[in-house]
């Protein structure tokens, strides 16, 4: 339902592709996507879903050489079509404009939910195909500039570095929220429905604390740790 146009689309894609060619490699990638949800990410192998697919491995080779070329594949196109539908991000305060993103996302990220959910080991310890590894960063950034300008773009935007920091941590919250929705057992998630329902009634009171120093320091400092901690880097001053 959300997976882009494959003509839009040059990651990862060989040079002179023809039409029977991005066929068959769409074909790949389902399939590939359908297996790790059903074995698992370590169980699955390319020849397996080669096999799946009803080609050769070679041909599986040209277009994904290692199934971290799949998750790289799914991140791409995760991310494109979250920015998309992200991008009519609501006029008005930050608080808003976050609630919207973060409900965007999991639409975005719903028919995929069974393969993420598979997939969650991978996305949150391995250190090269992670959420924040080094190789997935152009996934990573494009989402997390959303809630940057969800925050920077907002009638209500706080005043000078504290404008990235925030929109960093919603960021992060966001993937908190996302991990829980992956492992929520209750039916259709509604504990998950109901978790975002509860931050988005505390937002309102998250706004006004951020007048106060500490909270403001807070924020900064927190910034500050996850870029140390998880990104290697400090964000600009």
């Amino acid at each position: 339902m959300f997976i882009e146009n494959v003509k839009s689309r040059k990651r990862g894609r060989p040079k002179g592709e023809t039409p029977q060619g991005a066929a068959a490699r769409e074909q790949l990638y389902r399939t590939a996507l359908a297996l790790i949800a059903d074995r698992g990410y370590n169980a699955t192998t390319l020849r397996d879903i080669a096999a799946k697919a009803g080609v050769s491995v070679g041909l599986m080779y040209r277009y994904f050489p290692s199934k971290q070329a799949v998750v790289m594949a799914l991140y791409d196109r995760l991310s494109t079509v979250f920015v998309e539908k992200a991008a009519p991000l609501p006029a008005g305060k930050w608080r808003d404009r976050f609630a919207f993103a973060l409900r965007t996302s999991i639409h975005v990220l719903e028919p995929h939910r069974t393969a993420l959910k598979a997939l969650t080991p991978v996305l949150v310890g391995d250190p090269d195909e992670g959420i924040f590894a080094a190789e997935t960063a152009f996934a990573r950034l494009r989402v997390q500039r959303v809630f940057e300008d969800a925050v920077a773009g907002a009638k209500d935007v706080p005043s000078g570095v504290l404008t990235g920091a925030l929109g960093r941590v919603l960021y992060l919250v966001h993937l908190a929220v996302l991990l829980w929705w992956l492992l929520d057992r209750s039916p259709q998630q509604r504990a998950t429905a109901a978790l975002i329902t509860l931050i988005e009634q505390l937002l309102p009171s998250a706004s006004i604390a951020l007048r106060v120093p500490i909270v403001r320091r807070f924020v900064q400092t927190a910034d500050d740790l996850v870029q140390t901690g998880l990104l290697e880097s400090l964000p600009a001053r």
